[in-house]
């Protein structure tokens, strides 16, 4: 994975929090990640589309990350127009795309995450479990009127 600033760029913004292992939570998620996204200056499209991939990776965290005591991250660095998500769990075995049937309700998760990134991928964290990621492309962020408060 390419670093996301070089010295001469305007710095990274970063959003992260840890969530209980649980479905209500990633709810949650799309709402923090939302928020962030919005606060920044993205547009409606972008946010949407990478909460989608938040809202996959982060369930699939839940569903075959849980570890009974540990937590979920879920990790939003945006540059400009590139933006890295990176959710982390206790499991280390790296995902396993699969082929879901016509009928199947589920198993279509990371062909979607891979059909609206540049690039994904997976590596291990340490001290457990593993990460994955997705790199987005978004429209370059409107600029933020700063106001005195």
């Amino acid at each position: 994975m390419l670093p996301m600033t070089r010295p001469d760029q305007q710095a990274t913004r970063l959003w992260k929090m840890q969530f209980t292992s649980t479905p209500k939570c990633i709810a949650l998620v799309r709402r923090q990640v939302g928020k962030a996204l919005a606060d920044w200056g993205y547009g409606q499209d972008d946010i949407d589309r990478t909460l989608l991939v938040c809202s996959e990776l982060a369930t699939n965290a839940v569903q075959h990350g849980h570890r009974a005591g540990h937590l979920f991250e879920v990790q939003v660095a945006a540059e400009r127009t590139d933006c890295l998500v990176e959710v982390s769990d206790p499991a280390p075995r790296p995902p396993r795309p699969v082929t879901a049937g016509a009928d199947d309700e589920h198993g279509r998760g990371l062909q979607l995450v891979a059909a609206l990134a540049e690039e994904t991928g997976h590596r291990p964290r340490s001290p457990i479990g593993k990460t994955v990621w997705a790199r987005l492309l978004l429209a370059e962020p409107m600029e933020m009127e700063e106001t005195d408060a």
